[in-house]
């Protein structure tokens, strides 16, 4: 499945729910079922930088597309990270560079998080195309 096409998915199942506590609810299940990083990646290198909680991404190319793992030391930041792992894990590299991460203001998401946390996800987002740029230049 695509980028656009989970991120449409996304987009549905937020709009099932009547208001923002279900959603947290959603996004905490979400979390739950994050692929986890193997504990040997959870460095200081692997640190998303402009997270107020503790959140560990690894990224490793298999063919041609960029798998993703994290973790989190936050409930909703798990959340946060699960959503945006789908929609990126299992990619290539150079479509999550491309990709449009515009469903995060359809759901909502920033607009309903404390500063802190919005300003977490623009930094977790910016990690994630940052791991795909790095590898898009291996594959060149």
């Amino acid at each position: 499945m695509g980028i656009q096409e989970i991120q449409e998915e996304i987009v549905d199942e937020f709009s099932m729910f009547e208001d923002w506590m279900q959603r947290y609810e959603y996004m905490i299940d979400l979390g739950k079922s994050l692929p986890l990083i193997n504990e040997k990646f959870k460095t200081d290198d692997n640190i998303i930088k402009g997270c107020q909680s503790k959140v560990w991404v690894h990224a490793e190319l298999d063919g041609d597309k960029l798998i993703f793992t994290a973790d989190s030391d936050a409930i909703i930041t798990k959340g946060i990270i699960a959503i945006l792992i789908r929609v990126f894990s299992d990619q290539k590299p150079q479509d999550i560079i491309n990709a449009d991460t515009s469903f995060i203001d359809e759901i909502g998401l920033k607009e309903h998080l404390s500063p802190t946390r919005a300003n977490g996800l623009v930094s977790m987002i910016k990690q994630l195309k940052m791991y795909a740029i790095a590898y898009q230049t291996q594959l060149n």
